[in-house]
């Protein structure tokens, strides 16, 4: 009996599809000023992200994760020279690589809360590392050239007795932590209530574009991977065009 090849039609479409999906949400993106600091912002692009990464297996979870941040990265660029997605791909291979792997396990309830809860902690530990390692001192040295000042201007509105000692202990526990908690709560609902749905289309949709002959499958397949790979290339060539000279 011949093994399945992991990259489908189906799954190279629907990595696609999530990956789109996320990277539109991911631009669509809003502050909550009444709880968080302004440029903490908020999106739903980790809806698809947690659904496709179920649906799929972690690896083309990981895959999601690229794409959408080549979307984005074509459509508005980036203002932190690749250090703030390097970060999100980072969050998001936090949740992506424990809660695929779990469910992938245990493909039942129990395994999918557990996986959420998992994935979710995980990519909140990420979140909280990666902005005490890497963002924040990428800021205040880089961006800022060395002051803290433009950082505890933007905490002061929410927090006004920060100070450059007291930052991390008040951005990281009071900011950090519930902002990226309640961004995975909210993903891990809407995931753990649509995901049913969203397999059963998944499976009708591979039943359809499965074709009768074998031969025809490998050479569709192969069609749809080139045309799959040269379309990430491009997104990132026209992010690297976007950012080398146009910024």
């Amino acid at each position: 009996m011949q093994k399945e090849r992991y990259f489908s039609t189906t799954r190279i479409v629907m990595i696609a599809l999530f990956g789109a999906l996320a990277g539109v949400l991911h631009i669509l993106k809003f502050p909550l000023p009444f709880a968080f600091p302004g440029f903490l912002e908020f999106d739903f692009s980790d809806i698809p992200l947690f659904i496709g990464t179920f649906a799929l297996g972690p690896l083309s979870g990981c895959l999601i994760v690229v794409v959408k941040l080549l979307i984005k990265l074509v459509s508005v660029g980036t203002a932190n020279a690749f250090v703030g997605e390097l970060a999100n791909l980072l969050i998001g291979f936090g949740f992506v690589i424990p809660a695929g792997l779990i469910y992938r396990r245990l493909r039942t309830m129990k395994g999918a809360i557990l996986a959420l809860a998992v994935g979710s902690l995980s990519s909140i530990a990420v979140a909280i590392l990666a902005n005490r390692f890497l963002l924040i001192p990428f800021y205040v040295n880089i961006m800022f050239g060395g002051s803290w000042e433009p950082l505890l201007g933007m905490m002061r509105g929410l927090f006004p007795n920060v100070t450059e000692n007291s930052f991390y202990a008040v951005y990281l526990w009071v900011s950090v932590l519930p902002f990226n908690a309640l961004r995975c709560l909210i993903a891990s609902l809407v995931s753990f209530f649509v995901y049913k749905h969203i397999s059963r289309l998944i499976a009708r949709l591979n039943r359809k574009l499965a074709p009768a002959e074998e031969g025809k499958a490998s050479g569709r397949d192969t069609a749809v991977v080139i045309i799959v790979v040269a379309a990430v290339l491009l997104l990132a060539l026209f992010a690297l065009l976007r950012y080398f000279l146009w910024s």
